[in-house]
């Protein structure tokens, strides 16, 4: 079959983000907001393929082209991202959509194409890595999902209130400041580097002063403990980033700020929450999350050898190896390493 793919930059595409909303399994990550701050962020360049009937989109699949002297070039569906299925209509066979698009990538001379999602598209394929997915429904009434959920969960709510903790919305710089001073610290404990601070002034510019996300901040005593970014997109919200001082855990704030959250959604007429991805081996992290009433899936990510014609498994170096060193390192040598790093990771 002969498809007629246009490859376009969403950024220079009017009312693109009305063009995704107009489909059934649009995300965040298929909006024009994300792809300008992985663009700005990290100088990756768009290339979504694209199949339209008249002024019907049929098919999106959204590719950044990463260029790295330390990992190479390659075509990434799409970096620093949980999940981006394929938008395919019934109609498109998606093997004939990944054949032009793997033409593509070889006359690019990309090393492989990876694709975060699409696991129906590719049911035969071995993935190159799996991961668990989170979906609450918000379109219940406030009290009906608070019942729903897991009773350790209510505990930890009322814990944090009758601590003293309070959690507010913001949507200010200063708010995404305060965020990235507890995200490196938690990095720190995780054995990670944190993303640039410019990233997330990046996320600021081009998501929460746009309206389509906000930081939830809890304190404690006037000092902020624990805090939460959310993205939003049409109907569904998103929680993307969250972090806190591992001093205070025992206060609770994390499920404070979580609450709070749905909370704002539900009030606000969203229809669901992902909770982003989860390792299938964190079993702590499942657990948080499936305390929230949540419907688990599985995303798997698909990475396809443009050289040997083959899907592989991802054998890349893993974090742990570097865990315990991160652990002990002060936060502005990580910071740096971050700075340098990350663009080459996507």
């Amino acid at each position: 079959m002969s498809l007629q793919l246009k490859i376009i930059n969403p950024l220079e595409y009017a009312q693109w983000d009305d063009l995704v909303i107009s489909t059934q399994d649009y995300t965040f990550f298929h909006s024009s907001s994300w792809a300008r701050v992985l663009c700005e962020s990290y100088h990756y360049i768009p290339a979504y393929f694209t199949l339209f009937d008249h002024n019907k989109l049929l098919v999106l699949l959204p590719v950044m082209e990463v260029k790295s002297i330390l990992t190479g070039l390659r075509g990434v569906s799409l970096p620093f991202t949980d999940y981006c299925n394929p938008i395919i209509d019934e109609s498109i066979p998606f093997q004939d959509l990944f054949y032009h698009i793997s033409a593509y990538g070889k006359k690019c001379g990309w090393k492989y194409l990876e694709i975060r999602g699409g696991n129906s598209f590719s049911p035969n394929t071995t993935p190159s890595s799996s991961y668990l997915g989170h979906i609450l429904d918000l379109s219940k009434k406030e009290e009906q999902i608070f019942s729903s959920l897991r009773d350790s969960t209510r505990r930890n709510i009322k814990k944090a209130i009758s601590e003293g903790v309070e959690a507010k919305l913001c949507n200010t710089k200063e708010s995404i400041k305060e965020f990235y001073r507890l995200n490196c610290m938690t990095r720190k404990q995780h054995g990670l580097p944190p993303q640039p601070i410019s990233f997330f002034e990046k996320v600021y510019d081009h998501i929460i002063s746009k309206g389509l996300g906000f930081v939830m901040l809890a304190s404690y005593e006037k000092q902020n403990i624990a805090g939460a970014i959310f993205f939003h997109f049409g109907e569904k919200a998103l929680f993307k980033y969250g972090a806190s001082n591992h001093k205070y855990q025992l206060l609770r704030a994390n499920n404070l700020v979580m609450w709070e959250a749905i909370k704002w959604y539900n009030q606000n007429n969203y229809k669901s929450m992902c909770f982003g991805r989860t390792e299938a081996e964190n079993e702590g992290l499942r657990r948080y999350k499936t305390g929230w009433g949540t419907k688990e899936r599985i995303i798997k990510y698909y990475r396809y050898d443009l050289t040997k014609n083959t899907f592989v498994a991802d054998v890349g170096p893993r974090a742990a190896s570097y865990k315990r060193i991160f652990q002990k390192t002060p936060i502005p040598f990580l910071r740096l390493v971050g700075l340098i790093v990350y663009r080459h990771m996507g």
